[in-house]
């Protein structure tokens, strides 16, 4: 009876053990599944990043360090855009993990408005890209997509900003943090990840090609701006949708090389460094930057790609840096090709990684060369996976394992939307600075009868955009001609000329441009500088634009600025002065409007011209905000935030140089020309009632400063405060002053305000002779004003 039961019972027992055999089997399949923790979202970011790297292969550790240049991995179709060969190859045989530039379109790229991708195109671009890597590779991690974001997403159809010389003489942080917001979500919502600024070197030596792209000379200045670009950029979560990663440029005292010279040696000592170069670094790191990039020079004799006291010691160990660094364009090779301290290739590698190096811009720095230096022992494995870690835990803490993809609708309907055209005017109009007006000669009257708009930089769209400035529409830029006749209407006879190019002297129509300007009631002349890039410049490896000798009979470019384009002098090229000289002869009252990216010489204009306003690069919005100021619909505040030379012979000439004060020159003053903080208003401002209060000592000081600000015009204006510290007494050589605080205050007409600052022992702390930093007892001058030269209230305390 039990065996006939159990016969009868067999197919059961077979089936419940064929079960007892295939489920542990699919359990196990899907344990092993879930126990891919990297893929989980609910487990913690280090626990996914330790257990993917656990899986990945040498090669594709490698991989994710690896940024190559990414323009080249997409390819425009009939029916849209998908990923290149180009890009699937370097998937498949690199194991690639960032791309750099991908929407760029400019000369260099050799990408056109008609070759490159619109808003909603680059957003389905970097989908399939995104898309590809997921499905088609062994671990399917996604991609970081960093692009430029200076002064605007550098690419096709965004909304382009002053650039960064000109959001520091906004000397408005608040307004400059909003712009970095805009920027941030334009790059977002086309699939961007990663923005590459703010630049916070120091500009000390205004024939550098790159000047334009900095903050100016200050260190607190450059820190504040620093500050509100990375809380821009990054916001409140970087896994918000709307932000991106802010990686500081350039790691570090790039913006000071001997002559001038573009990515060459600096010599400053460590004291000056961390008292002037690094603070602005700082600032911006404590404010949340998750990168930094290192800078093409050296320091000291060694190079910033491979000096592991700035990249560990500082960054890392001192401050506490946790994000990644990227090196240069080109800079991990440049250890070998450049600076000539690495034999091979594979030391140069060696000598990134090794110095906190954790990516490689360009993709030609790590790649084989890194692999070949770990297979043969000179670089620890521990290095490479903690690099590699970095890279990983942002890709999770912005969530693109879960939400790699983004909408080419929103795309196409919120990048340069109307919001943030009015906000790149607001910036515009606030960066431009008064820097005379003579006899009140603006504001101009809306009710002329003829205005003659004359000068090369009056009708031209790119020479008003500054240098990373992608190509755009003509119909999204306002020039200043045009900013002008909307200005006015057509009641008004607006009448234009060019009279000369910016160097070139074969164009120049000087004459008639005076006859022009004879006729007129007023003209307004147009000069400055470029930085516009044509698709007949020639490039360096670096992206750097090679200055080049011109032929016979060959029109030479308007570009005398941006990126490998330093100067000899700074004055104005080509026939520029010719045009202005003949202009004033003719007795028509002038108005000259600067726009350029580096402080020129203006000694002439400064004595014979009533008025002049520096617009820096003022972005697409640029002849509006111009318009905006000459015709008074808003009062100038805008601020200098680098000092203008008389001569190069002066050179440095930085407010805050150390003691002792400089004496004249046999030929004539050692002061600049324009001082730092310099800039009028058509208001009239008093400053009163300064009062000190000091607490606490040396250790825990705390110094509360209260004055007034009166508006005693008949025009509500705004003015920039600025605070300046003087140490009397210190162990070592301390600055003239120091700018420690500052605020853009509006004050109605005929109404006080009363401005509130206070001073902590940070504020007051020397590098002593053994490098500690602190507060060292004694006196202190409190001096408060218009700029660095227009002080109007000073007081001295002591500190116990």
């Amino acid at each position: 009876m039990l065996n006939q039961t159990i016969r009868l019972l067999r197919p059961q027992i077979l089936l419940a053990g064929m079960l007892i055999i295939f489920v542990p089997n699919l359990l196990n399949g899907q344990t092993k599944k879930s126990t891919s923790i990297y893929k989980q979202a609910n487990q913690s970011v280090q626990d996914r990043v330790s257990d993917l790297l656990s899986r990945m292969t040498l090669e594709e550790k490698v991989g994710q360090l690896s940024t190559l240049l990414g323009w080249e991995m997409y390819e425009k179709t009939d029916n849209g855009v998908v990923a290149s060969e180009t890009f699937k190859k370097a998937v498949q045989e690199r194991n690639i993990g960032m791309l750099w530039a991908t929407l760029r379109a400019d000369p260099w790229t050799q990408k056109t408005l008609e070759t490159g991708l619109q808003p909603g195109l680059a957003a389905e671009a970097t989908n399939a890209m995104q898309r590809y890597v997921i499905e088609n590779t062994r671990l399917g991690i996604p991609m970081l997509l960093a692009e430029e974001c200076p002064h605007g997403h550098m690419a096709i159809g965004t909304t382009v900003f002053p650039t960064s010389i000109g959001q520091a003489s906004t000397w408005n942080p608040k307004l400059i943090k909003e712009m970095a917001s805009v920027i941030a979500l334009e790059a977002r919502l086309q699939g961007g990840h990663i923005g590459y600024g703010p630049v916070l070197d120091l500009a000390r030596e205004p024939r550098w090609s790159r000047v334009e792209e900095t903050y100016g000379e200050d260190p607190y200045l450059n820190g504040q701006m620093g500050i509100a670009m990375v809380k821009g950029f990054q916001g409140e979560s970087i896994a918000s949708g709307e932000t991106v990663i802010s990686t500081l440029k350039h790691f570090t005292a790039y913006g000071v090389p001997e002559g001038g010279h573009n990515g060459t040696s600096v010599s400053v000592g460590d004291r000056e460094l961390h008292q002037s170069y690094l603070p602005p670094f700082k600032d911006a790191v404590q404010a949340g930057a998750l990168s930094v990039m290192t800078a093409y020079n050296s320091i000291d004799g060694i190079p910033c790609t491979s000096n592991g006291y700035l990249l560990n010691d500082i960054l890392r160990d001192d401050w506490g840096f946790d994000g990644f660094v990227v090196s240069d364009l080109g800079s991990i090779s440049g250890l070998k090709g450049s600076h000539h301290v690495a034999a091979t290739l594979e030391d140069a590698a060696q000598l990134a990684i090794d110095a906190g190096v954790d990516s490689d811009l360009g993709g030609y720095g790590f790649d084989k060369n890194l692999y070949a230096a770990i297979q043969s022992g000179k670089v620890n494995m521990d290095v490479l996976d903690q690099a590699v870690a970095r890279v990983l835990r942002l890709k999770f803490e912005m969530g693109l394992f879960e939400n790699p993809y983004v909408d080419p609708e929103l795309a196409a309907q919120k990048v340069r939307s109307a919001a943030h055209i009015d906000l790149a005017r607001r910036v515009a109009k606030e960066s431009v600075v008064l820097l005379k007006n003579e006899n009140a000669t603006l504001p101009l009257s809306k009710k002329l009868n003829k205005i003659a708009v004359i000068g090369p930089n009056a009708d031209n769209i790119y020479n008003q955009l500054g240098d990373y400035t992608a190509p755009q529409a003509n119909s999204n830029i306002v020039t200043v001609l045009e900013g002008i006749q909307a200005k006015v209407g057509k009641d008004v006879q607006v009448d234009y000329i060019k009279g000369c190019a910016i160097r070139d002297t074969t164009q120049s129509q000087i004459e008639e441009a005076a006859a022009l300007a004879a006729q007129a009631d007023v003209a307004i002349v147009v000069l400055g500088g470029s930085s516009a890039r044509d698709f007949d410049t020639e490039y360096e490896e670096t992206a750097a634009a090679k200055v080049s000798g011109t032929k016979e009979g060959e029109i030479i470019s308007d570009m005398e600025s941006g990126e490998g384009f330093d100067r000899m002098t700074l004055d104005l090229l080509g026939d520029q002065m010719k045009l202005l000289k003949a202009i004033k002869k003719t007795g028509t009252p002038v108005v000259l409007v600067m726009i350029k990216g580096r402080p020129l010489n203006l000694n002439w204009a400064d004595e014979n011209i009533p008025a002049i306003l520096d617009a820096w690069y003022p972005g697409q919005e640029g002849g509006n905000a111009i318009a905006d100021v000459l015709f008074g619909d808003y009062n100038p505040a805008g601020r200098l935030s680098i000092s203008v030379p008389r001569s190069v012979g002066q050179l440095p000439v930085y407010y805050n140089y150390k003691n002792p004060k400089r004496h004249d020159y046999v030929e004539g003053s050692a002061e600049p020309l324009y001082a730092f903080g310099h800039g009028l208003s058509y208001s009239e401002f008093e400053y009163a009632d300064l009062n000190i209060a000091t607490e606490g000592n040396a250790q825990d000081a705390k110094v509360k400063v209260s004055f007034s600000v009166s508006n005693t015009s008949e025009i509500d204006g705004e003015e920039v405060v600025q605070l300046y510290v003087k140490d009397l007494v210190s162990s070592t050589v301390r600055p003239l002053m120091e700018l420690k605080r500052f605020d853009k205050i509006n004050v109605p007409a005929d109404k006080q305000v009363t401005i509130e600052f206070e001073l902590t022992s940070e504020d007051l702390q020397v590098l002593d002779a053994k490098m500690n930093r602190l507060v060292e007892p004694g006196a202190f001058k409190i001096l408060v004003g218009r700029s660095s030269k227009d002080i109007r209230l000073e007081e001295s305390f002591k500190i116990d």
